[in-house]
């Protein structure tokens, strides 16, 4: 009998140590949720702030653009915002409400981790002429420099994504070449001590023209304003 009665402090406590534990738990759990439910639309407001800002950088002659969700039936459609559910993309507009292209995000494995990006397109053209990097976990000083190389950058002032005659796919894949041997408009030069990075935007961006310029071509007059 004693020795049962020894017991029970020792139960109770760990009981009540338990009881703690959960309740610490709890409420931590509901404060991490209330602080998620109170950021989370800065958070949306301030990612949209940038998105749009980034579409302007990539389209540098659009003053004003507007969100187009891609229908089943291959044509485009103008939304509010890009809640649709369907892939979309972004066409901008000069001071005059003439369009100057469309901005496509995209997004594929870099060397650390998944890199997203925004491109901008030139109907007249028929060019990428504006990359930005909208997510990336590139290794700072190296791989990073995706971002900030000026020479690099400079493949997306005009990279070619012109199609063949029926227009149904590009004319010549975007393909990645060692630094200092671009001879081609479609190709684009890399990133010494970058390579994988610098390969991975060229990879990324031809996967990306490859579905969506031929859409886009076929289905100019969707986007108005005298597209």
């Amino acid at each position: 009998m004693s020795a049962e009665l020894a017991t029970r402090p020792a139960q109770t406590s760990a009981w009540q140590m338990y009881r703690a534990m959960v309740g610490i738990g709890v409420l931590c759990g509901l404060l991490i949720v209330t602080v998620y439910q109170v950021t989370l639309p800065v958070i949306e407001h301030n990612k949209a702030e940038a998105l749009q800002a980034a579409i302007f950088r990539v389209l540098p002659d659009a003053s004003s653009s507007a969100t187009f969700a891609l229908l089943e039936s291959g044509g485009f459609e103008a939304v509010e915002g890009g809640d649709s559910g369907a892939p979309v993309v972004y066409a901008g507009y000069g001071d005059d409400q003439r369009l100057v292209g469309l901005a496509v995000e995209a997004q594929g494995m870099g060397y650390q981790d998944v890199i997203r990006l925004i491109y901008g397109y030139s109907f007249a053209d028929e060019a990428i002429i504006g990359v930005q990097v909208l997510e990336s976990k590139e290794t700072p000083g190296l791989g990073d420099k995706i971002e900030t190389d000026p020479a690099f950058l400079q493949n997306f002032e005009r990279l070619d994504v012109s199609l063949v005659e029926d227009r149904t796919a590009l004319a010549n894949p975007i393909v990645p070449v060692k630094q200092g041997e671009k001879s081609h408009p479609w190709e684009v030069d890399g990133i010494t001590g970058a390579t994988i990075s610098s390969v991975a935007i060229a990879d990324i961006l031809n996967d990306s023209a490859q579905y969506w310029v031929p859409r886009l071509q076929q289905s100019l007059g969707d986007f108005g304003r005298e597209g």
